[in-house]
């Protein structure tokens, strides 16, 4: 249980800023990187490989020496008609951290370990993380009830204590992580990262629509529902996005609905975690960290100061 020593550098705390389809890109990447937490980003947020490779150089051309490191997501599935191009971009571009999903393949881990490079892969049940920690990741994002976008239906008490018992790699949570505290609160239940989506997405460097980052400060954990309708893959999204696009909630199936392009659906249906309620502005990212890391400091302080160990 550790964080990977290429990635402590410049780490001031141990989040990092999840990879958001539509979301992330390159502004939000370094600033984040450059406060101090690890920044990252689907590689399918470019529309081809070639701008995927000048996003990468953009990225480290203007991180400053004393930044975190940054990481990119890959889709290892065969509906990714990119997957083997774009991973070879990244591995002549050495990315410090590889996030996989949907999928977690031998060879692409030996693929990043061959330049040095890290790989995390997101799951959302214990039977994925094992076939995962088989595969060799250094670390598993444990995706649980109440994240954003594609999520699980695990509590996060039962998630880390079963995969815990098998795998001794890094260990990321995510769901409904909005506060420093709520970053205290996932270390202090055996986490190595906090992994945080939805409170980045009202970054002003964040590339989602004003009304999007609105709707998350509109909304609170009733507001989310979970459903496979948008992409056929449960996922969390806010209802009010759902009804603007003319699908009543209360009447979603078990199968995706014919929304055309799935790209376009998620553009158009907006997805954000439970922890939505703790979001209640919109700020550039570097502020958001140093404010992350006050509340951090003064939860762990409140902590100590009320513990009934000695």
């Amino acid at each position: 249980m550790a964080i990977p020593a290429s990635l402590q550098k410049g780490l001031k705390l141990p989040v990092i800023a999840a990879p958001m389809f539509l979301v992330s890109g390159p502004d939000l990447v370094v600033e984040a990187c450059n406060a101090g937490v690890i920044g990252t980003f689907p590689s399918l947020n470019q529309r081809t490989t070639e701008g995927y490779r000048e996003w990468l150089q953009e990225i480290k051309s203007r991180l400053t020496p004393d930044a975190a490191a940054f990481g990119v997501n890959h889709i290892v599935h065969p509906t990714n008609p990119r997957l083997m191009a774009d991973m070879m971009v990244s591995v002549e571009e050495k990315v410090p951290l590889i996030i996989t999903s949907l999928g977690a393949v031998r060879d692409v881990v030996d693929a990043v370990h061959g330049y040095g490079g890290v790989v995390f892969h997101d799951i959302a049940n214990v039977r994925h993380a094992r076939k995962a920690a088989e595969s060799g990741v250094d670390g598993l994002i444990l995706v649980a009830n109440g994240a954003g976008g594609h999520a699980g239906i695990i509590n996060p008490f039962a998630l880390i204590n079963e995969v815990r018992a098998f795998f001794k790699g890094t260990i990321i949570l995510s769901g409904c992580l909005s506060t420093g505290q709520d970053v205290a609160g996932a270390l202090m239940m055996g986490a190595d990262f906090a992994y945080m989506g939805t409170r980045f997405i009202n970054t002003t460097e964040a590339m989602a629509p004003a009304a999007y980052k609105d709707m998350i400060i509109e909304s609170g954990a009733t507001d989310i529902v979970h459903t496979p309708a948008v992409s056929g893959i449960p996922a969390n999204f806010m209802i009010k996005s759902l009804q603007a696009n003319g699908i009543d909630p209360k009447t979603l199936p078990e199968h995706k609905l014919d929304m055309g392009d799935e790209a376009k659906a998620w553009k158009t249906v907006w997805s954000a975690g439970q922890g939505a309620g703790a979001v209640h502005d919109v700020l550039p990212a570097g502020e958001l960290v140093g404010r992350l890391i006050s509340e951090y400091r003064q939860a762990a302080e409140g902590f100590r100061a009320r513990s009934l160990v000695a």
